[in-house]
């Protein structure tokens, strides 16, 4: 597979799994409104090396403070297969952000196909919160997030809902509908 089809392919799959999973099932309220609007950037990271990594995501930053148009971006690293590598990597990154005086700027979420929380089973159905097609990186706008979740009735029960969801569909369900949606 050339490198444009799998650049294609990796974005494709994101929009799908956005659209037909996070949107659908509601696990991030504030996602609907900026996928509609067409602002939410992708972009593939093909390198796994930590300076390529390192200067790619400065480099978004960047386009994210010169473009207030866009709201977010979606990082997507298709070669970020190892969990733990992975969360050395997001660590990296999120000491990066306070290095450089934009933790107040940005703020980094993140998901991965085999995305664990601490003091979970890999099979607990809670994980699905966090998993998708291809580990990626999403970086917010730090006042765009003040302002959704000031608006938002008690939003410190996201997570809650979102795992009593995901315990309701059950871990097999879960597997499967993850499975159709990042399928060609």
């Amino acid at each position: 597979m050339s490198k444009a089809n799998m650049t294609h392919q990796a974005i494709e799959k994101t929009e799908r799994w956005l659209e037909h999973w996070v949107i659908k099932e509601n696990l991030c309220p504030f996602a609907h409104k900026e996928w509609a609007k067409k602002t939410i950037r992708y972009e593939v990271l093909k390198t796994t090396d930590d300076g390529e990594v390192f200067d790619h995501f400065l480099h978004e930053l960047q386009y994210l403070k010169d473009n207030p148009s866009i709201a977010t971006t979606l990082i997507i690293w298709p070669n970020c297969n190892d969990f733990d590598d992975f969360l050395g990597r997001v660590a990296m990154l999120e000491m990066a952000l306070q290095t450089h005086r934009l933790d107040a700027t940005f703020q980094l979420a993140h998901f991965h196909p085999n995305y664990t929380f601490e003091g979970a089973q890999s099979s607990d159905a809670e994980n699905y919160t966090n998993r998708s097609p291809y580990p990626m990186l999403h970086i917010l706008r730090s006042e765009d997030m003040e302002k959704v979740l000031s608006r938002y009735p008690n939003p410190e029960s996201i997570p809650e809902n979102n795992i009593a969801r995901m315990n309701e569909i059950g871990e097999e369900r879960l597997k499967a509908i993850l499975s159709k949606l990042t399928s060609d």
